[in-house]
């Protein structure tokens, strides 16, 4: 096991897929020359030459679309939008051409493609630059939506995405390319539908995916000194939804609460308390609790950004309210 950085795991992902397969292309808005947004890219320009390793117009539509055409030509791209704030200039692409193009033509047409880059809030970077989006991809079918946490899970998840012959929205972010974690010198893969459980509970699951699950675990450990068990969950594949481990375990413990960065109405994570609550409910000793995003646009003030975010005690204080503690 070595000990590296999401950034770093990413780019071994890449590496190998590149060094594997010839089809494999990587194309982007700095990818190349400058070694990616986040450098998650570095070097591979140089290993693999500009045929492979492909900067692009700023311009998320076009080379989206040009992606997808290369997909559809036999080639398996992966298209690194420098922030999934800008990939809703490419919606129209994903929406009616990728997401749809294998049922459209009858199974005729495969597009392995992968779409990947940070999304969610940062720091300092207000309303329109920190919008968590997932729940716009996971409503699209056509699309499987991945969404790791640790160094370990994004190299094995990215290398499955890669190979699928599926569109794959594979979701980072920023202030996780620095995190650092073990992962293993030989090569895994990690499949689609497959949650994980980080923690083994027995009083209340915290369920999470992608950057709070750093929350989720500290949360955890909060509780343990409290005398409560948690159980924490990381979804990691948000579609396909690995739901037999959920229910297993809101079966267990009886209590829920689910974590999810975004906004409220209509999230990833009111989707998944819809869920449990529809068919765990003959198990539940409470309400399912749900911790999101406030349903306001990100303020740029850093007190208030913070605020308006998924924190520690926020998860501390919904998993007390499904133990009745609080």
């Amino acid at each position: 096991m070595a000990v590296i950085t999401y950034r770093e795991a990413l780019r071994q992902a890449l590496d190998e897929e590149l060094a594997r397969d010839d089809s494999v292309i990587l194309i982007g808005e700095e990818v190349a020359e400058y070694n990616g947004a986040y450098k998650v890219s570095q070097g591979l320009l140089d290993k693999y030459g500009t045929y492979r390793i492909i900067d692009t117009p700023i311009s998320e539509e076009g080379f989206t679309g040009l992606g997808i055409g290369a997909a559809m030509a036999g080639l398996r791209p992966v298209v690194e939008w420098m922030t999934f704030n800008f990939s809703l200039q490419a919606l129209d692409q994903v929406y009616n051409n990728a997401a749809k193009m294998r049922y459209m033509s009858g199974g005729q047409f495969r597009i392995p493609i992968v779409f990947r880059g940070p999304n969610g809030p940062a720091e300092y970077l207000s309303s329109q630059h920190s919008q968590a989006l997932q729940a716009i991809y996971c409503h699209c079918p056509g699309l499987k939506v991945m969404a790791p946490s640790t160094p370990a899970d994004a190299k094995g998840m990215l290398k499955t995405a890669i190979r699928d012959d599926n569109p794959v929205i594979f979701l980072e972010a920023e202030l996780m390319y620095s995190w650092k974690g073990e992962v293993q010198e030989k090569e895994y893969l990690i499949p689609f539908q497959s949650a994980d459980i980080k923690r083994a509970g027995s009083d209340v699951t915290l369920i999470g995916f992608s950057r709070p699950m750093r929350l989720l675990n500290e949360a955890a450990i909060e509780l343990e000194k409290e005398g409560i068990s948690a159980e924490v969950i990381d979804l990691r594949s948000l579609r396909p939804l690995d739901t037999e481990t959920i229910y297993r375990s809101v079966k267990k413990t009886n209590r829920c609460v689910v974590v999810d960065d975004a906004w409220p109405f209509a999230s990833v994570g009111s989707h998944v308390a819809w869920l449990i609550s529809k068919n765990c409910f003959d198990f539940l000793d409470a309400p399912v609790e749900l911790v999101s995003g406030e349903d306001v646009p990100m303020p740029y003030n850093h007190f208030l950004e913070l605020a308006a975010q998924v924190s520690t005690k926020k998860i501390l204080d919904a998993a007390k309210r499904v133990s009745y503690r609080s």
